[in-house]
Formats: structure tokens, sequence, C-alpha cells
């Protein structure tokens, strides 16, 4: 039984991983985009980036290649954690038989209670790497440098200086807004996921095992994943990336609420989905690729090792 507990943890981390690698770039503009004008009322702001593919030229040309790239490898260790054990908790907890009623139904409010533990639970884990990950992909060269700068060289050189600054509970800085965030973002994603999934292998479009029920099903969850998720993806980038003082405090934000109060106060209602537009392009390959990746590893393995 531990056994396949560690596998289905290894194989949602790999999916997560595989997807990373195609949307991380899509991640760094979408960093770059919700920090602009940060607290600027609209129109008073400079708009360094002016949508994902403007950002991702902006960056390319003032960064090179490697620009477009920043944060992969506290992003890939991200994935592996947060999505290892996010999916793979989800995944125990539905062969456990806690998802379904206990006549063998389909249970939305179980799925979501399941996908939401599921979700905080790694995020919480995986967030010193977000944190990391975060400071390296909005760090620019100065003519395109938006939010606060922090001077990390790299994925270990960033830790150990949170830690000598900040503590062992520096890591987890902006955590309670992530935590937030996945926990929507997964109840959403995961919801809609295996109740899209379910609907069209009833429906016999396709073989049960067919690859195309997955895919239909993933393109499904990143449309209402982007729409549930953007707002708290904001607040969570603001409190992840602010500069902190001498004693480890925020120095724009106190706290998840104050920050909502202050970008509604500030930038207005809009303010909650700047970098939508990334953010979709991101979270849909992403939910696409983990998800099918997910799905078909876990087919294949069970081919494998019936």
């Amino acid at each position: 039984m531990t056994s396949s507990y560690c596998v289905e943890f290894f194989l949602a981390g790999l999916a997560g991983c595989g997807a990373c690698l195609f949307t991380n770039p899509l991640e760094v503009v979408k960093i770059r985009m919700q920090l602009q004008g940060e607290l600027k009322a609209r129109g008073q702001a400079t708009i360094v980036y002016r949508n994902a593919l403007h950002g991702l030229y902006t960056i390319a040309k003032s960064e090179g290649l490697t620009g477009i790239q920043k944060g992969l490898v506290p992003g890939l260790w991200y994935q592996m954690t947060m999505n290892g054990l996010r999916l793979g908790t989800f995944q125990i907890l539905t062969n456990l038989g806690y998802t379904t009623t206990p006549t063998g139904e389909y249970s939305i409010p179980r799925n979501i209670a399941a996908s939401a533990v599921a979700g905080g639970l790694a995020t919480w884990v995986g967030s010193p790497f977000y944190l990391v990950k975060t400071h390296l992909q909005s760090k620019a060269v100065q003519d395109i440098a938006v939010g606060y700068q922090h001077a990390h060289e790299s994925m270990s050189h960033g830790l150990l200086s949170i830690y000598r600054t900040s503590g062992i509970t520096g890591m987890w800085r902006g955590a309670h807004a992530s935590v937030i965030k996945v926990m929507i973002g997964s109840a959403v994603q995961l919801t809609t996921f295996s109740f899209t999934r379910q609907y069209i292998i009833g429906k016999k479009y396709f073989d049960p095992d067919d690859g195309r029920n997955a895919l239909l099903a993933t393109l499904a969850s990143a449309i209402t994943n982007t729409l549930f998720m953007t707002p708290f993806d904001v607040v969570a980038t603001r409190m992840y990336n602010q500069g902190v003082c001498s004693k480890g405090k925020g120095l724009t934000y106190t706290g998840v609420s104050n920050c909502f109060v202050q970008i509604f106060q500030t930038e207005g209602l809009w303010g909650f989905y700047k970098g939508w537009g990334p953010q979709f392009l991101r979270l849909g390959p992403q939910t696409v690729l983990s998800l099918f990746f997910w799905d078909r590893l876990r087919y294949l393995y069970k081919r494998s090792f019936p």
C-alpha cells in the first residue's frame, strides 16, 4: 500500500514538472504583469508589458532567451512537491472512496473538499520553492523592472539569503495567500476535471481509456480555473514579492486581507485580473498538460504493472 502511494505522488509530480517545462516562460510574464503598476491607479502606471506576447518579446530582447526561463529550477521543485502531493493525495482519497457517496456515485461536495484539502496541504509544503521562484522571475534589468527587486542569483542562494535574514519562518512568507489561492484553484480545477471526464465517459463518445476524454476535461478545467483563481494569484504574487524590514515584516502589505483592500482601493476590480492573459495562456497548457500527463502516466503504469 505504501509503495502505491509513493507511485501516485511521483507520477503526479512528474506530470507537473513536464508541464512546467513548457509553461514557465508564461509564468515569468504573468508575474511581471501582476507586479507592474503595483498600488497605482489605472492610467498612472508605466506599462512595460502590454500583453503576454509583448512581454515575452520584451524580456527576450532585454535579458536574452534565458530571461524567459527564469525561476525554472525552483519552479520544477515546486511542481514536483506541490503537484506531487496535491494530485497524489487527491487520487489516494479517490482510491479510498472519499470522493464518492456511500453508494459509489460521484459527489461534487466531496470532490471539492478532497481537492481543496489536497491543494492546501501541498501548497504549504512547497511554498519556499514558490517564494524563491517568484523572486527570481520578478528580477529584471533596470529598464524593464517592475515590483520589488530581490538580489538572489539562484534558488540555493535565495533560500540561504531568506533564511539568514528572516529565519526558517521567512521561508513561508506569503504562504497563507498561496494556500487560499491553491485551495480554491485546486477545488475548481480537480472537481471540474473529474466531473467533466466522468460525464464525457458516460456519454461514450470515446473508449473509456481514450486520452481524448482527459483532454476535453482539462480544457473545461483550465477555463474555470483561470476565472476563479486569478484574483487570489495576484494577491499571492504581491505577498510573496514584497520587500521586508529587518524584522521580516512586509513593507507594503500587513496580511492577505490588507493586500486585497489596498489593491481594490488603488487599482480597482481590474487590479485583481492583472496578467489574466498570460495566466490563462499558462494555466490552460499547465492544466491541460499536467492533468493529461498525469492521466496518461497512471494509465501506462497500470498497464505495465497491473
